[in-house]
């Protein structure tokens, strides 16, 4: 409203282009005049334009304090929503962890378990080996003994 008065203003003081003046009759001694007006300080406001002017900034004043606190309280929202999202996901991680973590622990005590089963088994080989050398030689003192009782089955 206030803007439809202030082009008013300005176009009744002649501060328009000059092409914007073209046909409207304007010759230069009314520009002269107009002039003269232009250079005299604006006429004082009277109370009422004041507090209206007042009004509307303190309106527009109040409409801006509203619109920060809705956007403040949606960004509160967001913000509040979006840390819960992260503790659930933390919360999440942190027992996908200790579930991975039980798991090592499990499959690393079997792994522990099998490495000495097979150290033992080793051992046990080892001892396998001494048995089959002892075997060997059993087998071909019993070898000589059948020849040797062979021999003297056939003597008749």
């Amino acid at each position: 409203m206030a803007e439809a008065g202030e082009v008013a203003s300005v176009a009744a003081s002649g501060a328009l282009p000059r092409d914007s003046q073209v046909g409207t009759g304007i010759d230069s001694s009314s520009e002269r005049a107009s002039e003269s007006t232009r250079l005299q300080p604006p006429p004082p406001m009277n109370q009422t334009e004041l507090f209206k002017a007042i009004e509307i900034v303190e309106r527009d004043s109040v409409a801006i304090a509203e619109s920060f606190t809705s956007l403040l309280i949606s960004l509160r929202m967001a913000l509040a929503e979006v840390s819960g999202s992260s503790v659930e996901h933390m919360q999440c991680f942190s027992d996908a962890a200790g579930r991975l973590q039980e798991s090592a622990l499990d499959a690393s005590t079997m792994g522990n378990r099998y490495i000495n089963s097979c150290l033992r088994l080793n051992e046990e080989m080892k001892g396998a080996d001494n048995l089959a050398a002892q075997l060997k030689y059993l087998r071909k003192t019993v070898d000589t003994l059948d020849s040797a009782v062979n021999r003297l089955l056939r003597l008749p």
